[in-house]
């Protein structure tokens, strides 16, 4: 028993700077898994890998001083390192997850979203960079030392340590199939601090090198096979022709039809629910991951759910895509525009939007700068519908009587959800959380913008062949739901599940659709609507229209909600794992014509 704790701990190695810095960096990693936990589970706390890998993970990076003898070079390892999970964990409480491998080289794109970066801090953080200069301190102050650590003994530990991590991984079939083994509903969020953010990177890279193999195909064909099959509407159900879409960021369901502090926060949207013609289902589950908007573009248009790691616009923005504007340029004729206050370059859009088949982008160099909201000084919404109504009256785009899509994509929404004060309609008095009463004035805000368009639409001749959508790109509130849904003034108004709306007006069908549904499953409702009927890409989701559809959703977390009284197990299965197939269909270009597919 000496013989083994001398190999793991020899007198050695253990010297007392050995110390300070092994130990400064194992409590790095103890307190990443624990903040991350924190937002997650704790589950991971019980697997014994997650031990080892902390030690392991310690032990590399004292390399530097343990091998290399380089005490300046340690103390800068431990400050990167402190950057690098701070990052991770900003990262997380937006988007639930860790930074994806190939997201480290578009780390540009953040200049347009700087105060939701920051917005992302939390006091916690802090502890980081303390406990470095902790160990700095206790390094200056304990000058006295008996000299560096033996080579050779830091050697033989960390092969010990290594030799038991593979030994640990072999027994579950190696590092990739045990890493595979957490993508599920309970385990899901536990390969990052089981693997550390490292092996969480490493299992990405290896995801990246899969090759397409007939497997593949008969499990993407069986689980197209199990879908439930789409269900026409009756031929009496009027056609339209034009599908308006305005993408509001971060949009939230509980906002609608609520008045707070005496004042009514979406007057706009509430009356269009009103209207004999609208359909409104305001339980959407958000569906969106580590491409954020963009997924939402994907999600509504093309039927598909976002790949599980990094962004599909980013990694595969030449790939074959059905969409909505596809299916109306084929059957009806509609030319298709994209309007948006961001830069082509921002989330790719420019790229992507040509291969949904969109014809026009109007983005950022098309409007006046006129309005300025957020960090970044963007277009705000008020001045974003102004702009595109006049466009509209004059012809610029759409004119009247051709067949069209249209997509308005909102930014005003963006977190913080700061708003002059000189654009701020409302004030919020009453003892709320800030953080509430800045997102209440904001939907606010950019309720009356959308009023300009929806008034002017019931203006045009052919506004009975139109068909206007308003939507969440996704949920805001992120890792603020839980202190805000616990605060007693926010207790009962703020919703605890991350809905956003899903409002069609002028529908050819009107109804409250109050059962859960995930975002993907608009597609497939507008493709209902619109009487899309023959084109051949339904979507990963499944129209509200059909009474078969089961009053639930799926989150990239594996997470359900809503009801699952009287539902078989394999129909929840099956939901779960659209998400693995819609991966496989993007990451291998499923959908390309003429592909020699397995049958």
């Amino acid at each position: 028993m000496k013989l083994k704790v001398n190999t793991l701990f020899p007198p050695s190695l253990w010297t007392r700077q050995t110390i300070l810095f092994a130990g400064s960096l194992f409590a790095k990693f103890l307190l990443f898994n624990l903040i991350w936990c924190m937002q997650t589970t704790f589950t991971s706390f019980s697997f014994v890998g997650l031990y080892l890998n902390m030690a392991l993970a310690a032990l590399i990076f004292l390399a530097p001083y343990a091998i290399g003898r380089q005490k300046g070079l340690q103390y800068g390892i431990l400050f990167l390192l402190d950057a690098f999970l701070i990052a991770n964990l900003m990262y997380s409480r937006t988007y639930y997850a860790a930074i994806p491998l190939d997201s480290y080289g578009i780390a540009s794109n953040l200049s347009d979203f700087t105060a939701s970066v920051y917005d992302s801090l939390r006091w916690i953080d802090l502890l980081f960079p303390l406990s470095s200069l902790a160990c700095l301190y206790a390094s200056r102050k304990n000058r006295q030392s008996a000299g560096f650590p033996s080579r050779k003994a830091y050697l033989a530990t960390t092969g010990v340590v290594c030799g038991l991590t593979l030994g640990l991984n072999t027994l579950h079939g190696g590092f990739k199939n045990a890493y595979a083994s957490l993508q599920n509903a309970n385990y899901h969020t536990c390969g990052v601090p089981i693997y550390t953010l490292f092996g969480h990177l490493y299992y990405q890279a290896l995801q990246e090198k899969d090759l397409f193999t007939p497997e593949i195909g008969q499990q993407i064909e069986q689980w197209k096979a199990q879908q439930p099959s789409y269900q026409p509407l009756p031929d009496s159900v009027p056609i339209r022709t034009n599908l308006v879409v305005i993408l509001c960021e971060s949009l939230e369901s509980w906002v609608l039809e609520r008045t707070v502090d005496g004042h009514e926060i979406t007057p706009c949207l509430n009356a269009l629910l009103k209207e004999p013609t609208t359909l409104y289902a305001p339980q959407v589950l958000t569906q969106v991951a580590g491409g954020r908007s963009i997924d939402g573009q994907l999600l509504l248009n093309a039927g598909m759910l976002p790949i599980q790691s990094g962004s599909y616009s980013m990694k595969y923005p030449q790939n074959t895509y059905f969409t909505l504007t596809k299916a109306l340029k084929e059957e009806r004729g509609a030319r298709s525009y994209l309007l948006t206050v961001d830069k082509p370059i921002v989330w790719n859009q420019g790229v992507i939007a040509k291969a949904f088949g969109i014809d026009t982008v109007l983005s950022k160099s098309s409007w006046v700068l006129d309005e300025k909201v957020g960090s970044r000084k963007k277009l705000g919404d008020e001045s974003f519908f102004r702009q595109t109504t006049e466009k509209l009256r004059k012809g610029e785009i759409w004119p009247e009587g051709e067949p069209a899509y249209i997509q308005c994509v909102t930014y005003s929404g963006h977190g913080p959800f700061i708003l002059p004060d000189e654009l701020k309609r409302i004030t919020i008095a009453g003892d709320y959380p800030q953080r509430m009463k800045d997102y209440l004035v904001m939907a606010n805000y950019t309720d009356h913008a959308i009023q300009q368009l929806i008034n002017y639409l019931k203006t045009r001749s052919d506004y009975d062949q139109t068909l206007i959508v308003i939507t969440g790109d996704h949920e805001g509130l992120a890792s603020d739901r839980v202190p805000l849904t616990q605060s007693a003034s926010g207790k009962g108004i703020v919703s605890d599940k991350p809905f956003t709306p899903f409002i069609v007006v002028n529908s050819p069908i009107s109804m409250r659709y109050e059962k859960v549904m995930g975002q993907v499953d608009m597609y497939t409702t507008l493709l209902n609507l619109l009487r899309l009927d023959n084109y051949p890409w339904k979507g990963l989701g499944q129209s509200i229209l059909d009474p078969t559809k089961p009053a639930f959703a799926i989150s990239p977390q594996l997470q359900l909600e809503g009801s699952t009284e009287g539902i078989a197990t394999d129909i929840i299965q099956h939901a779960e794992k659209a998400y693995t197939i819609s991966d496989w269909m993007i990451r291998f270009d499923y959908l390309k014509p003429k592909k020699d597919l397995p049958k």
